[in-house]
């Protein structure tokens, strides 16, 4: 019997790229930095603004002086805003998009999990509703 010749490094990097999942995620990762563009670009120019002109209408914006340093809580406020606007936008433009395109071809993705139950010696939680034995200490269930 002959034994297995091992992969190339350039042959078995090929191959973990052109994984149909792994080509999904790259395109998934790019449009993601897309939007996190635009919507850096959008808190930066037009919430950031708003928020700082809440403040004193200072030059500080809205923020405070402790010993000289400035305490900027309207960059604080825009980031949080920034990031609600970026994950919003990430769920309804790529995670509701691939759950469809999964579900059409037969996989749940980001779902609910299975209906389960769990065995009460060894208190495991992830066993079948139709299993009548525990996988882990095989006792009855």
């Amino acid at each position: 019997m002959r034994p297995e010749r091992p992969v190339g490094v350039v042959a078995g990097f090929k191959n973990f790229l052109m994984q149909g999942d792994i080509i999904i995620i790259a395109v998934g990762l790019v449009i993601a930095l897309a939007f996190s563009t635009l919507i850096k670009a959008f808190t930066d120019n037009i919430i950031t603004p708003l928020v700082n002109s809440a403040g004193s209408g200072g030059t500080t914006g809205l923020g405070f002086h402790v010993n000289g340093q400035l305490v900027n809580v309207g960059a604080f406020i825009a980031a949080v805003i920034y990031f609600i606007i970026f994950m919003v936008v990430i769920y309804f433009a790529i995670v509701v998009p691939y759950r469809t395109y999964q579900k059409r071809r037969g996989v749940t993705v980001f779902g609910d999990s299975p209906p389960a139950k769990s065995c009460p010696d060894c208190l495991s939680e992830d066993l079948p509703v139709a299993a009548t034995k525990c996988r882990y200490c095989g006792s009855s269930i």
